[in-house]
């Protein structure tokens, strides 16, 4: 394990320090005491574990290709814009606009994320980008979504029966904000729990699952149980709604061809 420690350094200087160490073969690499520092793990490629002791700020892994990013703590905004292919492994809270026209890989996130999550969410070919996340969300959640899969877990609210037409609340806390999936027009969001069809989109039907969407949901959360020690069969004990697009151009009528 190679160590840098970020404590008074400036992001600049931290982030050149992070891929010397990547550049000259280093595998295991633990940045210390992040406080804020922006763009760790941007552009880069290879097979690095990095792990992050602290809160990184925005722009975190932006456009990165491989990596393994680790992060003990919360994470701030932007986090895997337009991430090619690589992991981020969440243990606390995010923010707002994660995984904007991210192309590929995973974005695991163990608590509650912000707002406009997924946002041009997009498949590249055969890749295909995954975003998990184990709490909550904010309004726009896959807002204008065009591939790959989102899934909204809810793990820590409470199991108990809400009011016909409500979402589960814990601690007044919805399970997914309002304007779910507006302007979706690809890929495919799992939510854990019961779906008001009132907070969608108009392009997106909500649909019960079959056999191959629990095959791709169990396939999805098996390396999200594993970094996190959850166990799938918990996880699935309760029911998953699909959102999926009605229409591959829900704005047509907007376009003069």
């Amino acid at each position: 394990m190679f160590d840098i420690d970020a404590k008074g350094v400036r992001f600049g200087e931290l982030n050149a320090s992070i891929r010397e160490a990547v550049a000259r073969g280093e595998k295991e690499i633990r940045v210390k005491h992040v406080n804020g520092q922006y763009y760790i793990g941007d552009g880069l490629r290879g097979g690095a574990v990095i792990t992050i002791e602290g809160v990184p700020g925005n722009d975190l892994a932006a456009f990165m290709d491989g990596p393994t990013l680790v992060i003990k703590d919360n994470a701030q905004d932007n986090i895997a814009n337009t991430m090619n292919s690589g992991r981020i492994i969440i243990h606390g809270h995010a923010g707002d606009v994660l995984g904007y026209g991210m192309r590929g890989g995973r974005l695991h996130i163990r608590g509650d994320v912000g707002y406009r999550v997924g946002i041009h969410m997009k498949g590249v070919k055969k890749q295909s980008p995954t975003i998990i996340v184990g709490g909550t969300a904010g309004d726009f959640f896959g807002e204008y979504m065009a591939g790959g899969t989102l899934i909204l877990l809810g793990l820590d609210e409470k199991d108990a029966k809400p009011p016909e037409g409500a979402q589960p609340l814990e601690g007044g806390h919805p399970l997914v904000g309002d304007y779910l999936a507006t302007g979706m027009h690809g890929g495919v969001i799992y939510i854990r729990g019961e779906v008001d069809k009132k907070q969608c989109g108009a392009e997106v039907g909500v649909m019960e699952l079959d056999a191959e969407d629990i095959k791709a949901l169990k396939d999805a959360l098996i390396p999200y149980c594993a970094d996190f020690g959850l166990k799938l069969e918990d996880v699935m004990k309760k029911g998953f709604k699909k959102l999926i697009p009605v229409s591959s151009r829900p704005y047509g009528n907007l376009y003069a061809y």
